[in-house]
C-alpha cells in the first residue's frame, strides 16, 4: 500500500484487524516505475501496479500495525501546541488593546499566563469602559481559559510519560513534553533496524562532504524536523553542564571543528542514546502494558 496512513488510518486498521498484513511502500519509489509506465498520468490504476512493483523489489519495507500509545501522546502534545499557538495568538492581540488603553503599560514577555501579571492587567482594565477595554477583558479571559487548559493537558502527559518513558527521562536534558515530543515523533522505535536508521531519521546522520583527500561531513537537513528540534534541546543542557558531554565538545574543538560541528557531533552520538532508551522503555511496555485510562 502506497504509504499515506494519514488517509489510509482507517482502511489500514480495518485490514489488520481482519488478519492482512500490509506493506508500507514510500512514495519515491514508486516515481520511477510510474514514469516508465506505458500510461501517463497519475491515478490509482496507474499508482497500484507501481506500488505492487517496488514492494517486490524492496523486500525490506517497513509493515503498518495498530497504532499504540505513542500516537496518543502525539496528539495530546500536537492539540497542547496548538493551544499554545493559539494563546500567543489571544495574547498579541491582547498587547495591542493594552497598548491603545496605557501605553506605559509594558508587560515583560511570557508574562500574560502568569497570575501576577495578570492580576496588574485587570486592575488596569477594572472600570474602563469603552469597546477597546471590553475587547481587552474578553481577550484576558480567553488567555486564562487557554492557560488553564494547556496545564491540564502538560500534567496528563508528564503523568503519562513517566510510565512510558522512564528510560529516556534520565537522559540529562530531556524533560517530560521534550520526552513526549521525541515518544510521538519517533512512533515507535521497533520500525528502526538499527540506531543508523533512527539517525537518518531525525536528521543527525552528517552527510559526507568530501572534497580530495580531506574527509568531512556537514549538517544535514533531512529527516524528522520536529524531532530533530527536539533533539538539539537535549543536547543544549548538556552541553552547557554535563561534564561527559563538556569534555567531548572540547575535544572536537581541539581537533578543529566549529561550534555548529560540534553540535552536530554530540547530536549524532545522543541519537544513539536516546534510541537505547526507547528500545529500553519499548520492552518495559511491552512487558507492563500502558492506557491511556490509568491516567484519567
Amino acid at each position: 500500500m502506497k504509504d499515506c496512513r494519514r488517509l489510509s488510518r482507517r482502511l489500514e486498521a480495518d485490514l489488520l484487524a481482519a488478519g492482512e498484513q500490509i506493506v508500507r511502500v514510500p512514495p519515491k519509489l514508486m516515481a520511477h516505475r510510474r514514469t516508465a509506465a506505458r500510461t501517463y498520468g497519475k491515478s490509482d490504476p496507474i499508482d497500484a501496479p507501481a506500488a505492487a512493483r517496488a514492494a517486490l523489489r524492496e523486500p525490506d519495507l517497513p509493515t503498518a500495525h495498530l497504532d499504540g500509545t505513542s500516537r496518543d501522546v502525539r496528539l495530546l502534545m500536537d492539540h497542547r501546541d496548538d493551544l499554545v499557538a493559539e494563546r500567543t495568538h489571544v495574547i498579541n492581540r491582547l498587547r495591542w488593546h493594552l497598548h491603545e488603553l496605557d501605553p506605559a503599560l509594558d508587560a515583560p514577555a511570557r508574562s500574560l499566563t502568569q497570575p501576577k501579571h495578570v492580576c496588574t492587567v485587570c486592575d488596569v482594565l477594572d472600570g474602563r469602559i469603552g469597546i477597546v477595554a471590553r475587547l481587552a477583558r474578553q481577550l484576558l479571559a480567553g488567555c486564562q481559559e487557554l492557560t488553564t487548559i494547556v496545564r491540564e493537558l502538560e500534567a496528563e502527559i508528564t503523568v503519562l510519560i513517566s510510565r512510558l518513558a522512564p528510560a529516556l527521562l534520565e537522559i540529562p536534558g530531556c524533560g517530560a513534553l521534550t520526552a513526549a515530543e521525541v515518544l510521538g515523533k519517533t512512533a515507535g522505535i521497533a520500525r528502526f533496524k538499527s540506531k543508523s536508521a533512527y539517525a537518518r531519521h531525525n536528521g543527525t546522520a552528517p552527510l559526507p562532504v568530501w572534497s580530495g583527500n580531506r574527509e568531512r561531513h556537514r549538517l544535514s537537513r533531512m529527516g524528522n524536523r520536529q524531532l530533530n528540534v527536539a533533539l538539539h534541546r537535549i543536547a543544549i543542557t548538556p552541553a552547557h553542564y554535563h561534564p561527559e558531554a563538556r569534555a567531548y565538545l572540547q575535544r572536537r574543538r581541539d581537533a578543529g571543528d566549529t561550534s555548529t560541528e560540534e553540535i552536530r557531533a554530540l547530536k549524532r552520538r545522543l541519537s544513539d542514546v536516546v534510541y537505547r532508551a526507547l528500545r529500553r522503555d519499548a520492552l518495559l511496555s511491552a512487558e507492563q502494558p500502558v492506557h491511556l485510562a490509568a491516567t484519567a
